[in-house]
Formats: structure tokens, C-alpha cells, sequence
């Protein structure tokens, strides 16, 4: 038999240029490697590049723009349709509440341009001419939709009248605000006359007196043939009997009025209710 080769066993020198040998190789990958992790970093404000996974197609890129374009042109149409285009202009005026002035002078002073867009019609310009009327006293205006102009009028109505008498211009209609707002050819009947130095919507004297013709009750109203005051606290009215009543102010009129109504049962020429709590009678 050939004797058997004996393995030499590594020695402690051998073991630890090995261990040096493989040290060396991980520090030269280690340092490898981070280079190309540096190298991979992005730049200070750099975009990343797309990956071929994320980055659009053709095909997607053009749609998006046909997209981007179509809304434009929507956009641009429906403002074109809406402040400029007569298809949604005002091509008709509806008016109600009207009854002594008639819906055509209403549409003549409210000139609603005809075919302008609805959304560029002025709504409060077109209420203050219409509120400028004198029988007018309050005025709504509304858009409806595609085409029409909506007007909601409430008139004055004549709680009282007064005369200017020989060399004026005539008997005119005063409502419970005191605004004079219609001349009439002769005295209306069924509502009591004001006798006052002046009467104005401006004037507090002229306004307590309608204040209080406005408030009695409408049995008591048919009686009154005259109404004066000389202050805002003193009105007083002369009844279809040549009765007179001292109302005072327009305050506690439910109270006045029941205590007016049991005075009236007694004989009398003055009634003086002004203070409810004290009533007097004066022959």
C-alpha cells in the first residue's frame, strides 16, 4: 500500500490571512456598492424618471388632452349660453297682484329689455321702477326659468282722502301710511275725509291720523265722515251722527273701542277715549 498523504492542517498564520483576505473583499463591495447607491439618488431638484411601468402611453397622453380641450369648450359654451346667447333671454314679463293699475303699465315702466340674457337682467333696478309707481306699494321681482320676468305687485289701497279745494288740483287718495298716491275727479264715498294743514307720508301728524283709521274697527270706520289733529297724540274723528270722538294715538285700540262702544249708548257730543281708563262724555 502507498502511504497515506497526511492533510496539512492550515495553520493560526494561514487562518488569519484568510480572515484579512475576506475583509478586505466585503470592505471593496461595501464601498461598491455605495457608490452606486449614490449614483442611483436623485439629483437636487430633479424630477424622477418615469419607470417604463408608470410612464403614459401615447394613446393615454392624446386622451387626456382631447379631455382637457372638450372641457374648455364646455366651459366656454355654457358661459356664452348663459350671459350672452338670447336663447335664455328674457322673452316674457308676467305680472300679478294688480288691480287699478294694469299689468301693461306695469310692464311699460318696468322696460325689461327684451332677449337679454336673464342672468344680466338687473332684478333691483327693475323693481325701483316699478315701487316709483304712485299706486305701487310694494314690488317683487323674480327670474323664471328659461324665459320669464316675474313681477309680484301689492297696490296702495285708500284708507282716507282729502280735497285741495277751490284753486288746487283736485281730491286725492291717501293710504294708512299717508303716502298720496291717486287723484281722483270726485269725492270718494265710504271714506272719512282728512282735514289737516298738510298731508304728507312725512309729515308725523298726517301719518298718526291714517295710523289710527288703520287700526279701528271697520264698523267704527264706516262712521267716521272727517279726521283731524293738531299733534301726533290727538287725533280725533266726527262720526256719520255729528258725534266726535278724541282717539289719542293709535295705542290700546281694542280697549278704546270697547270703551267707545258702551259710551256711544249715552247721550253726548264729545267722546273722549283717549285714556281708556278715564273715558269722558262732554254735551
Amino acid at each position: 500500500m502507498s502511504p497515506t498523504r497526511e492533510r496539512r492542517r492550515p495553520s493560526e498564520e494561514d487562518e488569519r490571512d484568510r480572515a484579512a483576505l475576506a475583509r478586505e473583499r466585503r470592505g471593496r463591495r461595501s464601498e461598491e456598492e455605495r457608490r452606486r447607491t449614490r449614483a442611483a439618488r436623485p439629483k437636487p431638484g430633479a424630477r424622477p424618471k418615469p419607470s417604463a411601468r408608470t410612464r403614459p402611453t401615447r394613446q393615454v397622453e392624446i386622451r387626456r388632452r382631447w379631455v382637457a380641450l372638450l372641457t374648455v369648450l364646455t366651459l366656454v359654451a355654457l358661459v356664452y349660453l348663459l350671459f350672452f346667447s338670447s336663447m335664455l333671454g328674457a322673452k316674457d314679463v308676467s305680472v300679478s297682484g294688480s288691480r287699478t293699475v294694469t299689468a301693461d303699465q306695469i310692464r311699460a315702466v318696468a322696460a325689461v329689455p327684451v332677449d337679454k340674457p336673464m342672468l344680466r337682467l338687473s332684478t333691483d333696478e327693475i323693481r325701483d321702477r316699478v315701487a316709483a309707481m304712485p299706486g305701487i306699494a310694494t314690488v317683487e321681482v323674480s327670474r323664471s326659468w328659461p324665459n320669464t320676468v316675474e313681477i309680484t305687485v301689492t297696490e296702495r289701497t285708500a284708507i282716507a282722502f282729502f280735497d285741495s279745494g277751490p284753486g288746487g288740483d283736485g281730491v286725492h287718495l291717501v293710504d294708512g301710511g299717508g303716502v298720496v298716491f291717486k287723484t281722483v275727479p270726485a269725492r270718494p264715498a265710504g271714506l272719512p275725509e282728512l282735514k289737516l294743514p298738510k298731508v304728507s307720508a312725512d309729515d308725523p301728524v298726517t301719518r298718526a291720523v291714517t295710523a289710527v283709521l288703520g287700526v279701528i274697527p271697520e264698523q267704527l270706520l264706516k262712521q267716521v265722515t272727517t279726521a283731524t289733529a293738531k299733534t301726533p297724540a290727538s287725533v280725533e274723528f266726527t262720526l256719520s251722527s255729528g258725534k266726535i270722538v278724541r282717539w289719542g294715538t293709535a295705542e290700546q285700540t281694542d280697549r278704546k273701542a270697547k270703551v267707545l262702544a258702551a259710551l256711544l249708548t249715552q247721550d253726548g257730543k264729545v267722546y273722549d277715549v283717549a285714556a281708556p281708563e278715564l273715558p269722558t262724555i262732554t254735551s
